[in-house]
C-alpha cells in the first residue's frame, strides 16, 4: 500500500518545551489513522506542523510526496483539515456556503459545480440545503463541513474532533461517511478524537502519544493483546500512566 503520508522525525520546541519530540508513523492510501493522547500530549501540535500550520523545529512530513518544510504550498494542495471548532457562515445557504468554498480552490465553474454536487452527495441534507445554516443543527453542520472538506478529493483528510458534541445518532452518521470516503474513494485520514469508542469503530490503526512522544502504533485489536486490555481506553490508559511512571 503506498503511503500519502510519512512523518520522519517530526519534533517542535516552544522555549523549554518540547510539544512534540521525533514523531515518526504513516498512513497508506485510504487508510483511516488516529492520533491519540491525554491534553498536552503533543497531538494538536503534530497535526498542526503535517498541516502546514506551524514549522517543525527539526524534521519533516511528506505528503503525497512533498514536503511539508520545503514544499508548504504543495502539501496544502493535497489536504484538507477540519478544526474541532471549525464553523460556517450562518446567513448563508447550504448551497451557496458550498459554491463559495468551492471558488476558493478554483475559478472553473465547471469544477466548481462538479465539487457543490459532489459534496451534496456526500453531506445527503437534500433539501435543505436551500436553507440557510443558521437554521441547521449541529449534527447537519458537522455533515456539511465534513463535505465540503472532501469535496475536492484530497489527498489527506485531517480531522480535530470529528463529532464532537454530536449526539450519537448523528455521530453515527459523521463515522459512516468517514469509512465509506475511505474505502471506495481511497481518500486517506489522519484523526484526532477522545472517543474511544469512536477510534475503535473507525481506524484502521491508532497512535498513542503522551508528554510530545508517540508511545506505540498498531490496530486496535493488537494493542489490546499487547497491554492485555478489553478495550481501547484501558490501552490508553496504561500507555499514559507507563509514561508518567517512566
Amino acid at each position: 500500500m503506498e503511503n500519502v503520508l510519512e512523518v520522519k522525525g517530526l519534533s517542535k520546541q516552544y522555549s523549554k518545551v518540547l510539544a512534540a519530540n521525533d514523531v515518526k508513523f504513516e498512513i497508506g492510501s485510504g487508510e483511516i489513522f488516529a492520533l491519540i493522547g491525554p491534553n498536552g500530549a503533543g497531538k494538536t501540535t503534530t497535526i498542526r506542523m503535517i498541516s502546514t500550520l506551524i514549522k517543525p523545529t527539526s524534521g519533516d512530513a511528506i505528503v503525497a510526496g512533498h514536503s511539508v518544510v520545503k514544499e508548504p504550498e504543495k502539501v496544502r494542495e493535497c489536504i484538507t483539515y477540519l478544526p474541532d471548532e471549525a464553523g460556517a457562515y450562518k446567513n448563508m445557504k447550504g448551497v451557496s456556503y458550498l459554491r463559495f468554498m468551492a471558488g476558493l480552490f478554483t475559478s472553473d465553474l465547471n469544477l466548481i459545480e462538479e465539487y457543490v454536487k459532489r459534496a451534496s452527495e456526500i453531506c445527503k441534507l437534500g433539501a435543505r440545503l436551500e436553507d440557510k445554516i443558521g437554521t441547521y443543527s449541529r449534527g447537519m453542520i458537522r455533515k456539511l463541513l465534513l463535505a465540503r472538506a472532501v469535496m475536492t478529493r484530497p489527498k489527506l483528510a485531517i480531522l480535530d474532533e470529528p463529532t464532537s458534541g454530536l449526539d450519537v445518532i448523528n455521530a453515527i452518521e459523521i463515522r459512516k461517511m468517514i469509512k465509506e470516503l475511505a474505502a471506495k474513494e481511497g481518500t486517506s485520514f489522519l484523526i484526532s478524537s477522545h472517543n474511544m469508542l469512536e477510534i475503535e469503530f473507525v481506524s484502521n490503526r491508532v497512535g498513542i502519544m503522551a508528554k510530545g512522544k508517540l508511545m506505540t502504533v498498531g490496530m486496535a485489536d493488537e494493542l489490546k493483546a499487547k497491554y492485555n486490555a478489553e478495550n481501547l481506553e484501558e490501552v490508553f490508559e496504561r500507555v499514559v500512566l507507563e509514561n508518567e511512571v517512566h
